[in-house]
């Protein structure tokens, strides 16, 4: 497994930025970052394949968050631009050595059961 420290969370109001930062022990062929709004499930927003770069965005953050990475920090970022009330949520960083977001060359967010590495949790509050 890896270890994963998320940080960069915070309360911002509709329309502001948030940059999130998940410093890695060690890059994994996957990584991404899932969020969990209060009551409901934790799903995939931003997933990497770090062999290539390839990338995956959930719709509802298409075109409003960027996820990238330092391969010489080992530190995953996720830049989310234009934030509503709605991207309100926990956010989790989340790895895995397995290719569980690769399917016929296309990279997918898999399901969160995939991922065996997990960080503590970023809390992001948009007031509107």
């Amino acid at each position: 497994r890896v270890h994963l420290v998320d940080s960069g969370g915070g309360s911002v109001q509709a329309g502001e930025s948030l940059t999130l930062s998940c410093a890695a022990s060690r890059f994994t062929s996957c990584m991404g970052w899932f969020r969990q709004p209060p009551g409901k499930w934790r799903d995939g927003v931003a997933i990497i394949y770090t062999g290539t770069g390839g990338t995956y965005y959930d719709d509802s953050v298409k075109g409003r968050f960027t996820i990238s990475q330092d391969n010489a920090n080992n530190t995953l970022y996720l830049q989310m631009n234009r934030l509503t009330p709605e991207d309100t949520a926990m956010y989790y960083c989340a790895a895995d050595d397995a290719l569980v977001c690769l399917s016929r060359g296309t990279v997918i967010p898999g399901g969160e059961v995939l991922y065996d590495s997990w960080g503590q949790g970023t809390q992001v509050t948009v007031s509107s």
